[in-house]
């Protein structure tokens, strides 16, 4: 596993894991990567400082207090697996709950806002700027942390 700082084009610096640098850029092209803050599928890797271990008769290892992590510790692949794991689960148990509305979701978010349609859950496709427009006029909406395939792709 290989992490990257990742940047959008509206400055968002998140993480991501990745299998390799080829599946990072497999990915990137398919546009499967979404800023996490904004949804846009623009993102680049941004500038990451090297992590070099100093020499280890040169570092003093300072344990954790019980129950908190050091804010550098490293994971191991299958726990990073294990939690990517838990979220998609709980994304697909809300996920549950909503009616996917496609590219009609920002249409749909207004039309409830404003009391046109009864109040749902519902969860769709809108562009970075449908999204942030939506949240200027006051619409709460939120990215889905994993990518969603629409129902109509699914075999």
């Amino acid at each position: 596993m290989i992490v990257f700082d990742l940047k959008c084009t509206a400055s968002h610096v998140f993480e991501a894991w990745f299998g390799s640098s080829t599946t990072y850029e497999e990915q990137r092209d398919a546009g499967l990567i979404l800023c996490p803050i904004c949804g846009d599928k623009d993102v680049t890797k941004a500038v990451m400082a090297p992590n070099l271990a100093a020499k280890s008769n040169q570092r003093a290892e300072r344990m954790p207090a019980p129950g908190v992590s050091a804010p550098n510790q490293t994971r191991s692949p299958a726990a990073v697996k294990a939690a990517i794991a838990k979220l998609a689960a709980a994304q697909a148990t809300l996920l549950e709950k909503s009616q996917w509305v496609g590219s009609a979701f920002t249409d749909k978010a207004r039309a409830m806002h404003v009391g046109d349609a009864p109040a749902a859950s519902i969860h769709g496709q809108a562009t970075a700027e449908q999204a942030k427009e939506l949240i200027e006029e006051g619409i709460p909406v939120a990215p889905l942390p994993l990518p969603v395939v629409p129902p109509e792709a699914c075999n």
